[in-house]
């Protein structure tokens, strides 16, 4: 087994996670899946993955960004993709300081993510956007930013936002990206 191609899934749907990872193994890697982070410390023992796709979100408030954290940790030289349906600018820029080499909205593919292994530096050709950033969008990053503050804990990101936390949720599920 070529430990260069080995990929660690950190997902908690089990099903996405099994169609990525028989997706990748379609592409020569060695797959290896956690729905936590409890069982990425468990894996890393036994395992040195060369790659890594971790979703932002998982089970209860768990957050993602302590998994890149623990990965980074244990092998810095790891490429690490975050994967998120709760995109932000806020939650990007931490995946990135804490290891992450590339930060991809969910809906994406094999290729996407593969092409972001790619990725590891940065592009000064990038195109500046003309559009100005909208109240909504401003909201948006602003409710994500205390989220990952909070390590997702819903009460508490609601609590320092000064909002319900039904209000929160309800915000939350208006704008999920699926």
């Amino acid at each position: 087994m070529n430990i260069e191609r080995q990929l660690l899934i950190v997902e908690d749907d089990a099903a996405f996670a099994r169609t990525l990872g028989r997706s990748f193994e379609r592409r020569g890697y060695s797959v290896l899946l956690a729905a936590s982070l409890e069982a990425v410390e468990i894996l890393l023992q036994r395992h040195s993955p060369g790659y890594a796709v971790v979703d932002l979100k998982l089970n209860g408030d768990a957050s993602g960004l302590s998994c890149v954290q623990a990965l980074n940790s244990h092998a810095p030289d790891m490429l690490i993709v975050v994967l998120t349906g709760f995109a932000s600018i806020a939650t990007a820029v931490e995946a990135i300081k804490l290891g992450a080499c590339h930060y991809l909205a969910k809906p994406s593919n094999t290729d996407d993510i593969e092409a972001a292994f790619g990725r590891t530096s940065g592009d000064t050709e990038v195109s500046l956007t003309q559009r100005s950033t909208s109240i909504k969008t401003l909201e948006w990053e602003r409710i994500h930013q205390v989220l990952a503050e909070t390590d997702f804990n819903i009460s508490e990101a609601a609590r320092r936002l000064g909002m319900h936390r039904r209000t929160l949720a309800r915000k939350l599920e208006k704008q999920r990206v699926k």
